[in-house]
């Protein structure tokens, strides 16, 4: 089944608003095993926006539209989807009801440009995720986080849905009406599984899996490039959900064997953060941070992972020579000789963190992440990442680009990595 986006918002083409939302839909159709073949954007425009619609309609089988579906008179995407489809709108009691009811709620005044938003398809049914969506009609889909329900339009084979813009509405609305309804549009069970690999570039990772993908039929594998991660999501499409697990195990076995080490988890919820923490629990360890680029980012990861207070007790940003030396003992004459963006540097920075915490592990980081700074022998995004582990050093060297943000974003999934995969080395022993 072949799937088109459309996000309506002149905000969008002025780039007051990122489209955070096509990522969201875009993960979740590849996920659902959807082929996405394009993507448009277009302002609150009627006649450019009736074009869009229909050549979407007209080359693709399924059309998401997000956004303007508001009561403002620039809110045009139901009315314009309608007529385009042929699909007459009557004033829906229930949907008027449901409105009323919450303006009420936040304490608001009902206004009459409010009421456009009980406009639906002629013939709409409420949509509770147990449909029979085999049949075709037009659904209304409810929003508990806002005014505007969406809708689903379906006629002569084609189905249009229609989404709010806000996230905060749009995300609880896709996972709880429009994808139950795609799956059963499929009349099958879809089971996806997420591996989760640090350390292997996009391009690598890439060539890694290329002949499982040229042979894929079912399940079929999708690589996603993150910050310093690559994610592999593999999805199977079967009668029930214990067939497709039964697809997907040696599939995902696979993946785990050529990555090796480099796999962090198959389960989407987990972070890297959440893995490092994992390890310091299994083996009863204590960590500290010492950061100088990152200022922090490794921290506020780890924090991140509830109950991680039981392994980690203090981090040190450490951004001046002066701190390296004083809080974590670096000694003046590596920082002299060396520089702070040095191996040596790392190296004592883990040593000294854990001495100063008494922690097992300690991981450090510096480097410069720019725009300036960088010289000819330590250009910008020159990294080094160090890990001190019960008396055993490792230290790794990086480069990164991209901007100022970025560099420290790799980083500090460097380190967590990092420390990640010593704990894995030093146990294994």
């Amino acid at each position: 089944m072949t799937v088109e986006m459309i996000f309506v918002g002149t905000e969008l083409l002025l780039g007051n608003i990122v489209n955070t939302n096509g990522q969201f839909l875009s993960e979740q159709c590849a996920a659902l095993g959807l082929s996405v073949y394009y993507q448009s954007v277009v302002g609150d425009n009627e006649g450019r926006m009736r074009e869009v619609i229909s050549t979407a309609l007209g080359r693709s089988d399924m059309v998401i539209l997000c956004g303007g579906l508001g009561p403002t008179e620039d809110d045009l995407t139901k009315e314009i989807c309608a007529q385009v489809m042929g699909i007459p709108l009557v004033e829906d009691e229930h949907v008027k009801e449901a409105l009323e009811a919450f303006v009420r709620r936040i304490g608001l005044q009902m206004t009459d440009n409010v009421y456009k938003q009980a406009m639906v398809p002629q013939g709409a049914k409420p949509f509770d995720g147990t449909g029979d969506t085999q049949r075709e009609t037009c659904w209304i889909l409810p929003n508990s986080n806002g005014t505007a329900p969406g809708l689903v339009m379906e006629k002569n084979g084609k189905a249009a849905i229609l989404l709010p813009g806000p996230p905060g509405e749009m995300k609880p609305m896709f996972m709880d009406s429009v994808r139950p309804y795609l799956m059963g549009k499929s009349g099958q069970t879809l089971t996806s599984a997420l591996v989760k690999v640090c350390g292997v570039g996009e391009s690598l990772a890439e060539t890694m899996v290329l002949d499982l993908v040229d042979a894929q039929t079912n399940p079929t594998i999708a690589t996603y490039a993150k910050n310093n991660e690559v994610h592999i999501r593999v999805t199977a499409s079967a009668p029930g959900e214990k067939e497709g697990k039964k697809l997907l195990k040696p599939c995902v076995k696979e993946l785990k064997r050529r990555f090796g080490d480099s796999v962090y988890t198959v389960k989407p919820e987990v972070t890297l953060e959440m893995a490092v923490v994992k390890l310091l629990k299994k083996h009863g360890l204590t960590m500290t941070t010492a950061e100088s680029c990152t200022g922090g980012m490794v921290a506020s990861r780890l924090v991140n992972v509830p109950g991680v207070s039981a392994f980690f007790s203090e981090g040190f940003v450490t951004y001046s020579d002066q701190a390296k030396h004083t809080l974590l003992g670096v000694k003046k004459g590596t920082l002299k000789k060396y520089t702070a963006v040095s191996e040596q540097t790392a190296l004592e920075m883990a040593a000294g963190g854990a001495a100063a915490n008494k922690s097992d592990l300690c991981v450090s980081v510096t480097g410069i992440a720019g725009p300036g700074g960088g010289t000819k022998e330590i250009p910008v995004g020159r990294v080094y990442i160090g890990c001190w582990l019960r008396g055993e050093t490792t230290v790794k060297e990086y480069t990164f680009s991209g901007s100022r943000e970025k560099i420290r974003e790799y980083a500090a999934s460097a380190a967590l990595d990092l420390a990640r995969r010593c704990m894995l080395n030093y146990f294994r022993k």
